[in-house]
């Protein structure tokens, strides 16, 4: 271990508080797909920071928008007006199909916006005086953050266990499974949740019955359709949204990770209706909406909504998809190979063989990710080529035909 690394780990050992498992990489910086540590190392990058950098690493555009406006004007709080967050919301709006937006600094803000809004909506247009909805109707196997809302309606018990009890109203409902849905959804409910592609839980895109359902029911009923795309939007997929693949219009859209290109930024994008539920001091944020951040997330969205570089996506994911699902044939230790445009996953049988594979990976310089335990994940930036997916899938088939592998 080289000594920069090492006083590094030794000073955050006894200053950070100990939250993080770090991998022993200490990055200094990047290029294009690329990563380089502080050995010099060239690293690519399938990861992106988990889905952040999704123009990769010293895009100029961004470098260009970040440094102008640095120059410029770096932070005015909310109590005052900035050129930038009104041409932001502009833009997501015309890309989303939505009417409004909210800036805050992350997804988990995001989210935990949007509960607020579901509830605040069931009591604004809670006519009759009668008790206003309030439950919410969430996924197992979900993840949406870290703030004790946000973990409350995480279908994960092992989040949830630290810090119980968690926020009361919340039911669980099995991802994908109608039946269950029906059989849970009442007139008490205020909104159903859920992530158009579940992410942290192992790249699983909802059911287009499911959704359907959901959209049905809620809209029916007064409540809610919340959808989840922190991880899974904003040209993932090959599509600015991923709802916008089953011709379902939500009424509420959460968005973070590659908004701002690396900056923290999260939104909440919500219809009219939903948004008049809320007045002057019921929300706020400090930082969220601050002018470097959006003014780095409009020259994002500029680069993004190129049509060459979603048709790059859609074209690049499928041949990845394709080379996976080659994997899968040659060897039984992958179970499954799942997922849309950039965000991809191959599910193997165990958790010790998924660990195995990320850390023989980074010895041979390919960043990627192991979730839900036995899930490699791959989230890598857009601009990713052929031949970067050609060198990983050729070290993951050497890997895979390993005996510490498959064992």
């Amino acid at each position: 271990m080289n000594a920069n690394l090492e006083m590094v780990r030794q000073q955050e050992s006894q200053l950070l508080v100990p939250i993080y498992d770090r991998v022993p990489v200490l990055f200094e910086r990047g290029e294009g797909v690329h990563l380089f540590d502080s050995e010099g190392r060239r690293y690519v990058d399938f990861l992106s920071g988990i889905g952040v950098n999704a123009l990769g690493h010293g895009h100029p555009a961004i470098q260009a928008a970040i440094a102008t406006q640095a120059g410029r004007l770096i932070h005015v709080s909310n109590l005052f007006f900035h050129e930038h967050q009104a041409r932001l919301a502009a833009k997501l709006a015309a890309l989303s199909g939505l009417d409004r937006a909210f800036f805050c600094n992350s997804g988990t803000e995001a989210w935990e916006c949007a509960l607020k809004l579901a509830r605040a909506y069931a009591r604004h247009t809670n006519a009759n005086g009668s008790k206003p909805k309030s439950r919410l109707l969430v996924m197992t196997n979900s993840f949406h953050g870290r703030t004790l809302g946000s973990l409350s309606t995480t279908g994960n018990k092992k989040y949830r266990a630290p810090f119980a009890p968690m926020l009361p109203g919340v039911t669980f409902v099995r991802f994908n499974d109608v039946a269950d849905l029906e059989s849970k959804f009442d007139g008490s409910v205020c909104a159903v949740g859920l992530e158009t592609i579940q992410g942290e839980g192992g790249v699983n895109p909802v059911s287009r019955e499911f959704l359907a359902r959901a959209r049905a029911l809620t809209k029916d009923a007064g409540a809610l359709l919340i959808l989840d795309e922190i991880q899974c939007g904003l040209g993932r997929t090959g599509s600015m949204f991923a709802y916008q693949r089953y011709g379902v219009v939500p009424d509420v859209v959460t968005i973070a990770k590659p908004l701002a290109a690396g900056l923290p930024l999260g939104a909440v994008l919500t219809t009219h209706e939903a948004a008049a539920a809320f007045r002057p001091g019921m929300h706020g944020t400090t930082f969220g909406g601050g002018p470097l951040a959006c003014a780095a997330a409009i020259a994002f969205l500029d680069e993004i909504t190129k049509p060459e570089i979603r048709e790059h996506v859609r074209t690049i994911g499928d041949y990845f998809r394709d080379k996976l699902l080659a994997l899968k044939s040659d060897h039984d230790v992958v179970v499954d190979v799942r997922g849309e445009g950039l965000m991809l996953a191959m599910e193997l049988k165990s958790p010790d063989q998924a660990k195995s594979v990320v850390n023989a990976a980074l010895s041979r310089g390919f960043i990627i990710n192991r979730t839900h335990d036995t899930v490699l994940r791959f989230l890598p930036p857009y601009i990713i080529q052929r031949e970067h997916v050609d060198a990983l899938v050729g070290v993951l088939d050497e890997l895979l035909s390993g005996g510490n592998v498959n064992a």
